[in-house]
């Protein structure tokens, strides 16, 4: 690359898949660090981290935290799922969008949340309970911990009429997104929220984000009964 030149993230990609196809990086190797690879092209991480998210959604690195980056054994055409926002999901089904914010804390991580996030002990998170309604029924129950220390503006933020889905989304980039989808009965406290009896199986979601390694946010979303999820790869 020109030194002279700024290096932007489909420099990176290229240059990466390059090597990949030209077997400098075998199949299973181990990509070097994000921040080798920074200085090596002289750019930002978080130029790195695009490129390197880019070919991992096309199916041709395989990205893991704590064990790093390595050539996909065999490459495979790989599923997209998307952070939505739940009012452009509702207004899509040409239904009436309604947000209700149920209670609002600032907490001290629960042990459960730091360890599934890396979170330090005692870190103060933002608790939020929200529930979203299509033509006024309950569509989705909404139960998010964000870390206050990776957003701090999130502690003055006001919550009364924007879920903080869409607030993020907005405001906060993310690099690496874990997701979890399952079949779950469901609880008293969040049948009630839902109009469903104790017990009904509901489509569970939880999710987990970082940026460059720091924790933002882990929220554990549960649909209204009959709910179907649909993506495209």
């Amino acid at each position: 690359m020109q030194p002279d030149k700024k290096t932007t993230y489909q420099d990176v990609r290229d240059e990466v898949l390059r090597r990949i196809q030209g077997r400098i990086w075998d199949q299973g190797s181990l990509l070097p660090t994000e921040q080798d690879l920074s200085e090596e092209f002289g750019c930002a991480r978080a130029t790195v981290n695009r490129a390197l998210r880019e070919l991992a959604e096309r199916g041709i690195i395989d990205r893991k935290r704590k064990s790093g980056t390595r050539v996909a054994i065999a490459p495979v055409k790989q599923a997209r799922l998307e952070i939505s926002v739940t009012r452009q999901q509702i207004e899509e089904m040409n239904a009436s969008y309604r947000y209700r914010l149920v209670s609002r804390e600032i907490v001290p991580a629960p042990g459960w949340l730091a360890a599934q996030m890396g979170l330090p002990a005692q870190a103060q998170v933002l608790h939020l309970i929200c529930m979203h309604y299509a033509d006024n029924r309950p569509f989705q129950h909404e139960n998010r911990w964000i870390n206050i220390d990776a957003v701090p503006d999130i502690a003055e933020a006001d919550f009364s009429d924007t879920g903080p889905n869409e607030w993020l989304l907005a405001r906060v980039p993310f690099s690496d997104a874990e997701i979890t989808l399952s079949s779950v009965a469901a609880e008293a406290e969040i049948a009630s929220f839902l109009g469903a009896k104790e017990g009904t199986p509901l489509f569970l979601m939880e999710r987990s984000t970082w940026f460059q390694e720091q924790p933002v946010t882990f929220v554990r979303l549960h649909f209204h009964q009959g709910y179907r999820m649909r993506t495209r790869y």
